[in-house]
This record gives structure tokens, sequence and C-alpha cells, in this order.
């Protein structure tokens, strides 16, 4: 059976939308997937499924979380395929320190105003003098935060513009969980 990873967005962040792993393992176990495991609490499925493409994958393991567990998240489904994928497309390969790279992970092919958003943000931020970088290929978004994700203006505004997007669930991941989510896929 293929062998998927589900990343859930914005769960476990804070106060809201807390789900204890043992439950969504059982969440995701219910719908009939097999072999599943989490990976740190801020939602990461590896699991395999024996029938479903990915959209269909992510939108019901959607419902079953907010039908069981009473939160509504948004879920991004990859095949071992596709995470691979992202895994040789990654465009930051050079640096070393793999929480200043993140992927951000599209439920869809990015619209074009999302692409358009990319360049000026990133115009934005050489005018301020940061050393951040963003690149989209295919489904992902990369970000390269070398002076730290958390206080980077191009990331949370890139971040922002994932998720306007009528339809669209974008979902980061730093590079360090990317290594390990594919380390998982691949038994």
């Amino acid at each position: 059976m293929p062998t998927h990873v589900a990343l859930l967005r914005g769960i476990n962040l804070g106060p809201r939308n807390r789900i204890a792993m043992p439950a969504l393992r059982d969440v995701v176990e219910s719908l009939g997937h097999t072999e599943v495991q989490t990976y740190i609490q801020s939602g990461n499925v590896v699991f395999t499924a024996a029938n479903g493409d990915e959209q269909s994958l992510a939108t019901g393991l959607e419902r079953a979380i907010e039908g069981r567990l009473g939160v509504r998240t948004r879920v991004v489904v990859l095949s071992r395929r596709q995470l691979e994928r992202v895994v040789r497309q990654n465009p930051y390969t050079d640096e070393q320190n793999a929480k200043a790279v993140h992927a951000v992970f599209l439920s869809e092919a990015p619209a074009p105003d999302l692409r358009g958003a990319v360049s000026a943000a990133q115009r934005s931020a050489r005018e301020k003098g940061t050393r951040d970088e963003a690149r989209i290929v295919g489904r992902t978004l990369f970000l390269h935060t070398p002076d730290g994700y958390g206080r980077s203006e191009l990331a949370a505004t890139l971040m922002r513009k994932s998720r306007g997007t009528a339809g669209t669930a974008g979902t980061a991941r730093n590079w360090a969980t990317v290594a390990k989510l594919l380390a998982l896929v691949k038994g």
C-alpha cells in the first residue's frame, strides 16, 4: 500500500486547536489507514492508505478530525514520491542550518497572484536589507530565512498570502522536519 504524509495546519501552536497525537493516530486509523505514525506535536502523520488520491485523503482527514476531535484544520497530503520530489527540488541545499529553510506545502498549484506576491515581498525584503529569500517550485513555496523564521517579515507576508487563496491550504515545516518525515515514509 502507498505511504503518505499528512500535514495539519495550525495545530498545537497555542491554546486553540489542540490535538493529542494518540487521538490523531486513532482518527487516522479509524479511516482504515495503517502503519500510522505521528512526528512531533505540530501535526505530521505518516500512514499507508489502500486507496484514494491525495486530495480525497486530505478531505477525509479534515472531516474526521473535525467530527471526532472538534478541531477544524486544513490538511495537505503528499505521497512518498511527492515528498521525495520536494526534497530534490529544494533550492537552498547549501544552507547548513535546517531550521533556516522551510517548505510551505500547498494543497494545489499556486495561483498567479501568489507568484507575484513572492516577487514583490522579496523585493521589499531586500530593500530592507534582509537576507531572506523565497522561491516557488511546483506546489511548494521554499523559504530561506538565515536570520530566523520567527523574525522574518518575508515569511510572515508569504504565509498570509499562501493562506489567502480561496480553497488553498498552506502549511510550513522546517527542513529538519521535512528530512525526518522523508526518513519515516521510506521506512
